[in-house]
């Protein structure tokens, strides 16, 4: 396996999950299914050498989850890379699913977060989950304590090794906290403060404070604002001139500088973006820069 590209600028290179230890740059499989995370690849063997391309750049962390295509984004990747490299973890997301009309929706009762669970395992070919995140979505039906203590029922029945959080403010990550151990936080963060299909959870930066202050990891999704920020003219663009980089390199890099438990999950189905986003981690940013470049949250 090759690491050379791995080799960071802004440190440290890795962080743990629990008693996992994975590469401070991963993965997100979300781009992998057709157009609008739905159905199949366009060119299913593009996507079958970017997850190659991924693991020969060291990366071994791939965040994913079932309702992704849906079903589809799960199998491509135990097709192509089960049985899996020894490091490799595989991060699920539990609480989502998809509707006819390619809308996004929650599945937090109880039945439903397992019922997830078990997709996953038997589509990624797992006896167990390494990292669940609870993807929490605003709805009537559930409240934030009933899908955690069924994410909790699941880890003490070992279905899953650790439980994380997706799209919470830091109150539900300090609640959380008292209830169980979270080896990682989900939510939408990235340089431009904001871009995405979906409500963001309530301050960004408190999250991430939180998270700094326990060591737990934060995975910003969306880092590229599904590729807003990887456009060729705007202040990104000419602060990507200054540092010898794209702009979507900045993006990321700017991520990882930000904070040392920032872990960013780009995605994509193409190799020549994987490679460019890989690329970021060589990008060296002083705290000034960082602070230059800082949205208003």
């Amino acid at each position: 396996m090759v690491y050379g590209m791995l080799r960071f600028a802004n440190g440290p290179e890795t962080i743990q999950l629990g008693d996992l230890t994975v590469r401070r740059l991963g993965f997100g499989a979300m781009r992998l299914p057709g157009k609008d995370v739905w159905g199949e690849p366009a060119d299913p063997s593009a996507v079958h050498a970017v997850l190659h391309r991924a693991i020969e750049l060291g990366i071994n962390l791939i965040d994913t989850a079932w309702y992704y295509g849906p079903h589809v984004a799960n199998r491509l990747i135990a097709e192509t890379l089960h049985p899996y490299p020894s490091d490799l973890v595989i991060a699920t997301k539990l609480g989502g699913r998809r509707l006819a009309d390619k809308s996004w929706a929650s599945y937090l009762k109880p039945e439903e977060l397992r019922a997830g669970a078990h997709e996953d395992l038997r589509t990624l070919k797992l006896e167990q989950l390494s990292v669940a995140h609870l993807r929490w979505i605003e709805q009537p039906e559930v409240t934030f304590d009933e899908a955690l203590d069924a994410m909790i029922a699941m880890q003490r029945e070992g279905l899953i090794r650790h439980l994380a959080l997706s799209n919470v403010n830091a109150d539900q990550l300090a609640h959380a906290l008292t209830k169980t151990p979270i080896v990682a936080v989900q939510n939408l963060f990235n340089v431009g403060g904001g871009g995405g299909p979906v409500p963001v959870a309530a301050r960004p930066e408190a999250v991430l404070a939180a998270c700094e202050s326990r060591g737990i990891a934060f995975l910003p999704f969306f880092p590229l604002a599904i590729g807003a920020l990887s456009a060729g003219s705007g202040a990104l663009a000419a602060a990507a001139k200054r540092h010898n980089c794209t702009p979507a390199q900045l993006a990321i890099a700017w991520l990882l500088a930000r904070s040392p438990v920032m872990l960013p999950i780009p995605g994509t189905s193409k190799i020549a973006h994987l490679d460019e986003n890989a690329g970021s981690v060589h990008v060296a940013l002083d705290p000034a820069a960082v602070a230059e470049l800082a949205p208003n949250r």
